[in-house]
């Protein structure tokens, strides 16, 4: 294979991964590091390396077109991101601490997590039974609507259980800076099914969020020389049109097709990492 062939192959990659990533909220890293590892034989802490530094520019290209659809939250984004920074500096300075068999492992127990939670999390946006009441999200008016281009209508949401998902994204940041996946995969479960929010706003949110986590892990990739621009470059800029077209798509259609897809991609996935942190 020639190195130009290699590029193009990466960056094709890095557009499917960007606009997935972009429509469900888990960042490009989740398909980008596996298909780096097992089918280019790009060394896992290269490829986290690179896919840390794709997750910021997932996070730019569809952060703005998301708040310009009033589809982020804000406040609670702001909020929740002290914690998932907190949680990104540890894994970032727990990354240099692990074997690379384990690497493999955790990722894949990551990834089987996430598929098992994004199957569960089959709730309409308007669910019939109201969240509990939560003063900390009361008292900081975290809660919020945007407009549904499928439904029509306005949809009005409020905010549940802030401090766990204060916790839950402490996690998530961990996960960032350990697997540099950007940990969408922990944040959208966390913001729609622990937090209550709607699919869609959940999606956005964590799309915000993750480019301010993944900031604050990169700086100790590069001072650890684990970012190869030969890379980097490609993934980065494939991930930003997919997450580009990804945010212009997303107000526009279901993502139940896609999620299931998903879900299954990522159950395989998540075996052959698992099968090749133990018997490699």
């Amino acid at each position: 294979m020639t190195p130009f062939t290699y590029t193009l192959i990466i960056l094709a990659v890095s557009i499917a991964a960007g606009l997935l990533g972009s429509l469900l909220g888990l960042g490009g890293g989740i398909i980008i590091t596996p298909v780096l590892t097992l089918f280019l034989g790009v060394p896992i802490k290269y490829a986290i390396g690179a896919t840390i530094i794709s997750v910021i520019a997932t996070s730019s290209g569809a952060a703005a077109t998301y708040v310009k659809e009033h589809m982020t939250n804000l406040r609670l984004a702001i909020l929740l991101s002290v914690a998932t920074t907190a949680g990104a500096l540890t894994g970032g300075y727990l990354n240099g601490l692990f074997d690379q068999r384990w690497l493999f492992i955790i990722f894949g127990i990551i990834l089987g997590y996430s598929a098992l939670m994004m199957f569960h999390s089959h709730r309409k946006d308007s669910p019939s039974i109201p969240p509990p009441s939560d003063p900390f999200a009361d008292k900081l008016h975290l809660h919020g609507h945007y407009f549904d281009h499928i439904e029509q209508r306005d949809i009005h949401y409020r905010i549940a259980r802030t401090p766990l998902g204060l916790f839950l994204m402490y996690i998530a940041g961990v996960v960032s800076g350990l697997l540099g996946i950007g940990s969408g995969a922990l944040k959208v479960p966390a913001l729609d099914l622990a937090m209550r929010l709607p699919f869609k706003v959940s999606t956005a949110t964590s799309n915000f969020m993750m480019g301010i986590t993944a900031a604050a892990s990169a700086g100790l990739f590069f001072a650890r020389g684990r970012i190869n621009p030969l890379i980097a470059a490609p993934v980065s800029v494939g991930v930003l049109c997919g997450a580009v077209l990804g945010a212009k798509l997303l107000p526009k259609i279901h993502s139940k097709t896609v999620r299931i897809v998903f879900i299954a991609v990522l159950l395989l996935i998540s075996g052959q990492m698992i099968y090749k942190g133990i018997y490699s």
